[in-house]
């Protein structure tokens, strides 16, 4: 856990990702921060370095005992999006990034957000965005993957569940990170062999042959992925 979580956020772009998203927070000296999905805290770490008030929420009990054990003076808890530990109008910031593709259920998610943020507080969503991924090389198993992974929590759809939701002033970019280390890579490409997989429209045997031709390509420095990743800021 420890070596996968520091590998993600190592990976290129990342330290530039987490400083927009704290950019796009605007929180007000000394705010008061939830950082939904913060896994080992590397985002919650920052933000406390920043001198907010920082409470960290994950699913993941071993992710939550390495944030713990890594930033004691930090609060987190083993939560779910969907029911933050939380008073309402209690935080300033909320931040999710890379976390609403994997709740069952976006909507509640952003209620519950909603319903934590004191008026005026601010919501900042990172997600990616699968229909939008290119990686070089035959095309069958994105296209197949897409049907399974690009679901309806898509960063494309997040405008639209803020503003569902009861937010307002919703702005949205688009990050877009060209990788070509396919050995920093071999996770996300593992996502989506086995996104296509259970899609049904390939074979394991055809996804493990695209493993074996990116991983060939990688070793030729003839491996290119590129990833984008939507922000999206909206105000309670």
């Amino acid at each position: 856990m420890t070596a996968y979580l520091d590998r993600i956020e190592s990976m290129p772009g990342m330290a530039e990702a987490r400083a927009r998203v704290m950019a796009m927070l605007a929180l007000p000296p000394r705010s008061t921060v939830v950082d939904v999905g913060c896994g080992a805290g590397h985002a919650a770490a920052e933000l406390a370095a920043a001198g907010h008030r920082v409470i960290g929420v994950d699913l993941a009990e071993d992710a939550i005992a390495l944030a713990r054990s890594r930033h004691p003076a930090i609060e987190f808890h083993v939560g779910d999006a969907a029911a933050l530990p939380l008073a309402d109008g209690s935080v300033q910031g909320y931040r999710a990034s890379r976390v609403l593709h994997k709740v069952p259920d976006a909507a509640l998610a952003l209620a519950e957000a909603h319903r934590v943020l004191t008026p005026g507080g601010r919501a900042v969503l990172v997600g990616q965005d699968y229909g939008m991924v290119v990686v070089d090389g035959p095309e069958n198993i994105i296209q197949a993957a897409r049907t399974v992974l690009n679901r309806k929590h898509a960063g494309r759809r997040f405008r639209a569940l803020l503003l569902d939701a009861g937010f307002h002033d919703v702005t949205v970019e688009v990050h877009t990170t060209v990788n070509t280390d396919h050995a920093m890579m071999t996770p996300s490409l593992m996502v989506l062999a086995n996104g296509a997989v259970d899609s049904g429209r390939v074979t394991r045997a055809e996804a493990d042959a695209w493993l074996a031709d990116q991983a060939a390509r990688g070793a030729h420095d003839r491996f290119l992925s590129v990833w984008p990743m939507f922000y999206v800021s909206a105000v309670r």
